[in-house]
């Protein structure tokens, strides 16, 4: 991650020019106070599924599916399927999607900041709603409130990280979100392994403990300003300077970059049409592409389900419960390695080399379970040891190789190739398809085992050629390019160019 100019753009746009600025301390803190919002969605990730394991809470909530596993020796690929169970898991996401829309149509009103806020907020209040949860009823309603706060967060986080960004650091501060999802994927299983010992109550401390995660974003989210070109829009000017001065470090001449920024600001005012209805139209299609296939491409590698549900993975494949809590903290560790490692490359090796390898890994990963499971689990019995400490390191290994890829890329590219005028759209519908997609994997992937077995990663598999692919060819290369110089990217691909025309800066809507 390389050191770089200072760029801000939001709904109206930054700097194109370096101006020098570098980084400062001010700008590390401010995009990593903003970051820290990934730890609500990456501790719900860990503790849904460790969660869902803990024979405490089972037997309060689903207590026939305790008699359904203690006879598991019919169908082990069956034995945790449960539609009540799943839909513990995916209410949040259904809702993650209602509130990310809800985000991006209001997030130019009231600015990132407040964006960010609320979600911690409503994250919060959900964690004590499902922490005192006395029926199956309050458990979903807990996690509707969760999944707003997801989704506003999601929503107005990446897209903060790439406005206060240096361009040529962008890459490495953006994935400190998904850096922070996975130190919270990480702290929810420790965190399991441990209330998983505490009889009766230690679910309860689990899914309450949620309110950490949420204090913190909304400690970080009140200690750091708005973005300027935000400010800028809602006409804030003397704010919006202060703020600029503020993240850049007292003494650094702005003068520059703030011109910048009122030009782009100015430029999404003449394009005030509609952000939802303006990326339909043609000159649009890369975007709109983009904002959909990423999303679809991130749920179909299957590393959701992987994530969500490790602890019952791994119990199914004859891990007994503490050793499978214990690989998804194992799981929780390699996710880190992966993002870390991504953050230091993608700035100097560029995006698309990261998609090659992570794209390789994860396929050979997914074939190897498919054919170790495919070959060693079924007729009633659980796997041997030595088979399932194979796909054991298979699944570190893939989840690792997601990280490094997919995991890192997926907040990077789409929080930062939209231009001005459909920030807020483009993030806003790749986040709400996100969490809708994560919605019926989590809500049907049991099933989908049940049903498919071993073929199930076979399948992901498949896509997983389908989407290197598709990087290869139809993503190009953003490492180190100007927010409000993506267009000129686009142009000048060889596909993407037939739509969108190379301008001048702030030219003519007609793009």
């Amino acid at each position: 991650m390389p050191g770089g100019a200072f760029l801000l753009n939001s709904g109206g746009g930054g700097g194109m020019a370096d101006h020098g600025g570098g980084l400062t301390v001010p700008v590390v803190v401010t995009c990593f106070m903003a970051a820290s919002g990934g730890l609500i969605f990456g501790y719900d990730i860990g503790i849904s599924g460790g969660v869902s394991e803990m024979e405490s809470f089972l037997k309060k909530f689903f207590p026939g599916l305790l008699k359904k596993s203690a006879h598991a020796n019919k169908d082990v690929y069956c034995m945790y399927n449960n539609q009540a169970l799943t839909a513990f898991t995916s209410s949040l996401y259904a809702f993650g999607m209602v509130g990310t829309l809800v985000a991006s149509r209001v997030t130019r009103r009231v600015g990132r900041q407040a964006i960010m806020l609320i979600g911690g907020s409503l994250f919060l209040l959900g964690a004590l709603v499902n922490a005192a949860a006395a029926n199956i009823a309050m458990l979903i309603v807990g996690r509707m409130l969760l999944g707003l706060g997801l989704g506003f967060s999601g929503q107005a986080t990446p897209v903060y990280l790439a406005e206060v960004s240096p361009p040529r650091w962008r890459g490495g501060f953006i994935s400190a979100f998904p850096l922070f999802i996975s130190v919270g994927y990480l702290a929810a299983n420790l965190i399991n392994y441990g209330t998983s010992r505490i009889p009766v109550w230690g679910w309860r401390l689990s899914l309450g403990l949620a309110a950490v995660p949420a204090a913190v974003m909304v400690a970080g989210a009140s200690l750091i300003p708005d973005t300027p070109s935000s400010l800028v829009l809602r006409g804030k000017h003397d704010d919006a300077r202060a703020a600029l001065q503020r993240v850049r470090g007292k003494g650094v001449d702005i003068g520059a970059e703030f011109a910048d920024i009122l030009a782009a600001a100015e430029h999404a005012r003449r394009n005030e049409e509609g952000a939802f209805r303006r990326i339909l139209r043609r000159e649009y299609r890369p975007y709109l592409v983009m904002a959909v296939a990423f999303p679809v491409f991130l749920n179909l590698t299957g590393v959701a389900v992987t994530a969500f549900f490790s602890p019952i993975l791994f119990r199914t494949v004859g891990f007994e419960s503490d050793a499978a809590l214990m690989g998804a903290v194992i799981l929780g560790v390699m996710n880190i390695g992966g993002i870390l490692g991504s953050g230091f490359a993608m700035d100097r090796y560029g995006r698309k080399l990261l998609f090659v390898i992570g794209g390789a890994l994860m396929f050979t990963c997914q074939v190897t379970m498919a054919s170790i499971i495919g070959t060693q689990l079924g007729n009633g019995s659980k796997m041997a040891k030595g088979y399932a400490v194979a796909v054991l390191i298979a699944t570190f290994v893939f989840s690792a190789s997601f990280s490094w890829s997919w995991g890192a890329l997926y907040w990077t590219i789409p929080g930062e190739i939209y231009p001005v005028e459909v920030r807020s759209a483009g993030q806003g519908a790749a986040v709400a398809l996100n969490l809708g997609l994560n919605f019926l994997q989590a809500q049907f992937f049991l099933a989908m085992l049940c049903c498919f077995r071993y073929g199930a990663f076979l399948f992901y598999a498949s896509w997983l050629v389908v989407m290197t692919a598709f990087a290869v060819a139809l993503v190009p290369e953003t490492k180190g390019v100007p927010l409000e110089s993506m267009g000129h990217v686009f142009a000048r691909h060889w596909y993407w160019g037939r739509f969108v025309k190379d301008q001048n800066k702030f030219g003519d809507e007609s793009t």
